[in-house]
């Protein structure tokens, strides 16, 4: 059996392999799941509850894939036992998908956290063999990883136990143990960090971000397919499928705009970056299922009203265009008309919901109009001489 050591952060070609990339097409069926859980909530007149079991919900989808990521980039061997842990994970992904439904709809955590529970443990394994193949203060990062990934379960083990009734303690408990989740790489990495890929991590979070907006436009078709068929109001349909495909389209674009490895020197902008995908992730996906909200709201399926379906879209709409500019975009700026488009778009696709039932649409032209106005200024001349050959011409 191969040494598990760490890889180089300077390997050259530095790409996702396919088993990262089955990893991460088994992670759709994780994220359809909630989304489809949020668009039933919501259509029924509960937001609240919707929005409150898709955040959580969405936290264990991402964590898990997230360490999962950050784990191959620094130690993937790929060898026989790698992949056999790697399809364990993949189970647990699958276990906890099949659970989101009773999660959101009875308050029912307990296949969840199995799933969960299965994942987490099998990257235990995985830095338990690290462990064993290292020495010094990388064993002892290591050895922290698998102490606070066991430490974790046991908590959410026990969350299990709180009485199903208790909606706002099991909440508080969730938060905490969510909180303690995400301290363990900054305690097990406090003395030593892991050899992450800068090129590699990009690619990986640039590869879930396309299969999240993928996701998106799948949901998008299947709801107008579905209403086109039963209603023919292809009428109240058009501007709602419109703008969705811009917002995509402009979502795509934006986060592409920019060579984000460049900006990934070291643990501390990582860390920031990494955490902060929740916000990119989770909105990316709820965006699929705003669509789907307003497809019904449109047909008369939705017991809402058109401005709570409008704002199913334009929220997570506007949080995505500013979590990229927050984590992405900005450090790649030359000067504040740079800057303005994408947190000025932010607040005119919110404004946006009040504009009845051509919302959608109004929304996606903002995206599209903020995209235009960001290549049109990253094409000036520098200041000072000729156009700056370090800003691509692409930056939205």
């Amino acid at each position: 059996m191969p040494r598990m050591i760490a890889r180089s952060r300077t390997d050259k070609h530095r790409s996702s392999t396919p088993l990262e990339l089955f990893f991460d097409l088994c992670f759709v069926v994780a994220v359809a799941q909630a989304g489809g859980r949020l668009v039933h909530a919501v259509a029924e007149g509960h937001p609240g509850t919707g929005i409150v079991g898709y955040l959580t919900v969405f936290f264990a989808i991402w964590w898990a894939w997230m360490n999962f990521s950050w784990f191959a980039s620094a130690y993937d061997t790929d060898d026989t036992l790698y992949r056999l842990v790697t399809f364990v994970q993949i189970t647990g992904v699958l276990i906890l998908a099949a659970g989101v439904p009773r999660a959101f709809d009875d308050g029912d955590w307990t296949l969840g956290v199995i799933g969960y529970v299965v994942m987490r443990l099998a990257l235990t394994s995985q830095w338990l063999r690290v462990a064993r193949c290292t020495e010094g203060a990388e064993r002892r990062v290591a050895q922290r990883y698998a102490i606070g990934i066991v430490l974790g379960q046991l908590g959410w083990i026990g969350m299990l136990f709180v009485p199903v009734g208790m909606n706002s303690t099991r909440i508080a408990v969730f938060v905490v143990l969510a909180l303690c989740e995400l301290s363990i790489p900054a305690v097990a990495e406090r003395d030593r960090g892991t050899s992450w890929h800068p090129h590699h991590i990009g690619e990986r979070y640039g590869l879930f971000t396309i299969i999240v907006l993928g996701e998106t436009i799948a949901a998008a078709t299947v709801a107008v397919q579905e209403a086109a068929d039963e209603h023919k109001a292809l009428g109240e349909l058009l501007p709602v499928a419109a703008g969705g495909l811009l917002i995509v389209f402009a979502a795509w674009w934006i986060y592409f705009a920019v060579p984000i490895h460049d900006y990934l020197r070291g643990s501390r902008q990582a860390f920031v970056w990494g955490y902060g995908h929740y916000a990119i992730f989770g909105s990316a996906a709820a965006i699929g299922a705003g669509i789907e909200v307003a497809v019904e709201q449109a047909t008369g399926k939705a017991h809402v009203s058109t401005a709570a379906a409008s704002a199913a879209v334009t929220v997570p709409a506007a949080i995505f265009l500013l979590a990229v500019w927050l984590l992405h975009v900005r450090h790649f700026k030359r000067d504040r008309a740079e800057q303005l488009p994408l947190p000025l778009a932010s607040v005119a696709i919110l404004a946006c919901t009040f504009a009845g039932e051509w919302a959608v649409l109004a929304a996606g032209l903002v995206a599209a109009a903020a995209v235009a106005a960001g290549v049109a200024l990253s094409r000036r001349p520098a200041p000072g001489g000729p156009a700056s050959a370090s800003v691509p011409p692409t930056h939205a």
